[in-house]
């Protein structure tokens, strides 16, 4: 218990989780706009700071850049009223050589208006009549885009499906390319499973958020430069935003144990791992046995799955189960071995195992009452700065300039020069050598 009300201090509560989620739904409509009159593309944040799970400058801001007009249909769907307009893609699922939970795009119609010069270019022959979609070579071209000229984005080299950047030399940013798709078989396949959890109103939800396929192919094949991954982003998002609190805890220690203790070093076990566990674990217990009395034990429970997933080498995807999320992760035996040693040590070690995440270990042996005003000063912060991004984006005109006068903006600029001014004093008075402005603000939102 005492465990979860550090967490709540430390930004993890179910208060900051909304207002988080809140805050990116609002910019992704902000971000949206200007994507769409640049190059008509949807902009959607994913992964963690979707599910609220991540203070502002604690992890990368993972985004979605989906092409507006272009749409991929199952292979069974007979026919859907689209524009002339619109680029339409088949999603072959059947081939052979195409992993679960991936597909080949074949192209079922040109669009003679509006065509995107990427999608043109990635178009190739199977040698059989018919015309694919290369995963890679769209992701070469896309890559290849100038998507901003904003003098603060830093670019950085492709890594993988992403394009990473770095805005004003602190928020790291992953851009992915994606294409929407209708496969209401998949989804409907996931609908129909016996569950405990989420709700059906929520299942129903999930199924109207449909699926995306990403430039992404299986590790493992021969074929992955022609494979899209078929990805429920914004239907995950919604799952673990239904999560309650305890279960949402659970999740970030997981994530802490991942960063702290077992240290992949080229993404063997992922978050995105994890995320699957908690998923698996709440469809199959009723919500009632998540509270945090119990918060130890469900730690101890995903732990211990992630540890079968080690140890065998699989674990199936919550979405499309025939999928091995641990098949082709790239890990060695002697990783294999390490990680199971560990995480046994973990299970052995009881709550004494909070002690070795770094960042529970200082709140658990600071002093409560400046942990509380620190933690008050740390969440108002970040609060400010989703906030004054969202603003900023409201004052940006069609040609990029910012209205810097903005009272709003203004006001919250003031504040949170404020907010810093106050814990530097406090800083200084209890010895640190840190005293730069930014400096401070920057590590009050890791």
């Amino acid at each position: 218990m005492e465990i979860c009300t550090i967490m709540t201090r430390l930004g993890y509560g179910e208060m900051m989780r909304r207002w988080r989620v809140e805050k990116y739904r609002e910019n992704d409509r902000l971000f949206a706009l200007s994507c769409k009159r640049i190059r008509n593309m949807t902009a959607i944040t994913a992964g963690s700071k979707a599910e609220g799970l991540t203070c502002y400058l604690e992890s990368d801001w993972d985004i979605l850049l989906v092409l507006n007009d272009v749409f991929c249909v199952e292979a069974d769907i007979i026919a859907l009223n689209f524009s002339d307009s619109i680029d339409v893609f088949r999603m072959d699922t059947m081939d052979a050589r195409v992993y679960p939970g991936h597909c080949i795009l074949l192209q079922e119609g040109l669009a003679p208006r509006v065509r995107y010069t990427i999608i043109t270019k990635a178009l190739c022959d199977n040698g059989n009549g018919d015309v694919l979609l290369s995963s890679s070579l769209l992701l070469d071209e896309f890559s290849a885009l100038p998507l901003t000229n904003d003098e603060y984005v830093e670019h950085h080299e492709r890594a993988g499906p992403s394009l990473p950047e770095t805005l004003r030399d602190v928020l790291h940013v992953d851009k992915v390319i994606a294409l929407r798709c209708y496969c209401p078989s998949i989804l409907q396949r996931w609908a129909d499973r016996r569950r405990k959890w989420p709700s059906q109103n929520i299942v129903q939800k999930v199924v109207s958020l449909g699926a995306f396929v990403t430039p992404v192919g299986f590790k493992g094949s021969d074929y992955k430069h022609m494979e899209w991954r078929i990805c429920f982003n914004t239907g995950e998002a919604e799952l673990v935003n239904n999560l309650n609190d305890t279960q949402a805890k659970v999740y970030v220690i997981l994530k802490m144990i991942l960063r702290d203790i077992i240290k992949p070093n080229n993404k063997e076990i992922t978050s995105y791992v994890l995320k699957n566990i908690i998923l698996w674990q709440a469809e199959n217990t009723p919500q009632t046995e998540f509270h945090s009395r119990s918060l130890l034990y469900w730690l101890h429970d995903g732990l211990k799955k992630l540890r079968t997933a080690i140890e065998k080498k699989r674990l199936c995807y919550y979405m499309i189960p025939e999928r091995n999320l641990m098949e082709a992760c790239g890990m060695h035996d002697y990783q294999q071995h390490k990680w199971v040693a560990d995480i046994t040590d973990m299970l052995e070690e009881g709550p004494n195992v909070f002690l070795r995440l770094k960042k529970l270990r200082k709140a658990i042996v600071a002093s409560p009452e400046p942990m509380m005003w620190f933690s008050k000063k740390r969440m108002e912060l970040e609060m400010l700065r989703l906030e004054y991004r969202n603003r900023y984006m409201q004052s940006t005109d069609e040609h990029g300039k910012v209205r810097y006068s903005e009272f709003m903006l203004k006001k919250i600029e003031n504040r949170i020069f404020d907010v810093i001014n106050e814990v530097k004093v406090v800083a200084i008075l209890n010895g640190s050598s840190i005293n730069e402005l930014p400096d401070i603000g920057h590590r009050m939102l890791m």
